[in-house]
């Protein structure tokens, strides 16, 4: 399987065929399984022998959707969990203690900065947030007990691009690993492994869904650690269900051709919206304006499907926007084929004092589209109609 292009392994690594010979991977709605004997069980609940037991921690339609998402990250293993957010909390809780330090971006989805902000200082551990782009923010913070770098690359929602060799280097360098949120671009655009990066993480709700179906997460690195990970998902529980898992391999057999195609589209719109009177600034890394665009085109092999802007007006006229789409759906969730359409100030970031929203630079005008598979001419009306709107 190695050998076989991304696209391939998407839609046929981690195959597990019963004895029933099915085509599409099977859904096991189960939540134990037999043992043939006493001596079995034990032996399966000790580890001696490798096999199925409990769902919370042994599925095989989980087991067929880790190991399909490792194979596409380059990874040696992965650990998939109810959320995205379960995923970071479990990367976290499992390999860090009190006393431990995190140097993390300040430009991170703002669920991430509430764990990192208010939930990790009450289990001692230390937390330092440092712009991303600045390597030597990112030296200058570490101490003597850092142990992990945290970004996301495109960040959220400003889609700034960390340097991710950089970042693996001043990590290693240090004895601390690097991880990785690459749920704005999926492995079908960016493999952060291949650039240094220890672990990844992802919101499976996102892209490797594709529909907004189903919530995920799973966190893919070294064998080793990721059994550390398993160990704790395995007694805190925040485990993906087998359903989800079975909807999620069915999204990740679409993922190249949708989120390829939604790059594309994203990227018409962006060189659109820079054109617009009423726009001050787009974020977009696909684009030659953007401040790390060489950057994200090496690391990445097209911009994303992310597009994000500034209305002029502030918050009113950001909102008239908002109100006035009729084909764009109004919703804080990402990565769907679906475009959507939030205002991160009072959605996604809303939780965050005005400072922290400042320093992330998180303005009132902002607003930011996940572009979906609509033809882009559609979409371009829509916002035309949205942006015309006069208080």
């Amino acid at each position: 399987m190695s050998t076989l292009h991304p696209h391939t392994l998407a839609i046929r690594a981690g195959r597990q065929i019963s004895e029933f010979n099915e085509h599409s991977p099977a859904l096991y709605l189960t939540s134990s399984f037999l043992t043939e004997s006493a001596d079995e069980a034990m032996r399966l609940f000790s580890g001696e022998l490798s096999g199925n037991t409990y769902s919370r921690f042994t599925n095989p339609t989980v087991s067929m959707f880790q190991d399909r998402l490792a194979a596409l990250e380059g990874g040696e293993r992965a650990i998939a969990t109810a959320s995205g957010m379960a995923a970071i909390h479990a990367l976290i809780f499992s390999l860090l203690k009190a006393g431990d330090h995190i140097v993390a971006s300040q430009s991170l989805f703002g669920a991430t900065l509430q764990m990192f902000s208010n939930l990790l200082p009450k289990f001692g551990i230390e937390v330092s947030f440092v712009p991303l782009t600045d390597l030597s923010a990112w030296q200058a913070a570490v101490k003597d007990n850092t142990k992990l770098f945290f970004v996301e690359t495109p960040s959220n929602p400003l889609t700034d691009i960390a340097d991710l060799a950089g970042l693996a280097a001043i990590a290693h360098q240090h004895g601390a690993w690097l991880a990785v949120d690459n749920c704005f671009c999926s492995p079908a655009l960016q493999r952060p492994i291949e650039h240094g990066a220890d672990f990844v993480v992802h919101s499976a709700t996102k892209f490797l869904d594709g529909h907004g179906r189903v919530l995920g997460g799973a966190v893919v690195g070294p064998d080793a650690l990721i059994e550390q990970i398993y160990l704790y998902v395995r007694t805190a529980g925040p485990t993906l269900s087998a359903f989800n898992a079975w909807v999620l391999l069915s999204g990740l057999e679409t993922l190249f051709v949708r989120v390829e195609k939604q790059a594309a589209n994203a990227l018409a719109l962006a060189q659109w919206l820079e054109t617009h009177p009423m726009i001050s600034r787009v974020y977009y890394p696909g684009l030659a304006s953007h401040p790390q665009h060489e950057l994200a085109m090496r690391q990445q092999s097209a911009g994303g499907a992310i597009v994000s802007f500034e209305v002029k007006g502030g918050r009113d006229a950001a909102w008239r926007v908002v109100d006035n789409v009729s084909l764009i759906s109004r919703t804080g969730n990402l990565g769907d084929v679906k475009s959507t359409i939030t205002h991160p100030a009072t959605t996604t970031h809303g939780r965050l004092t005005p400072e922290a929203r400042a320093k992330a630079g998180i303005g009132e005008g902002l607003l930011r589209i996940s572009v979906g598979l609509e033809h882009v001419n559609d979409l371009i009306q829509d916002l035309t109609h949205s942006l015309a709107v006069e208080a």
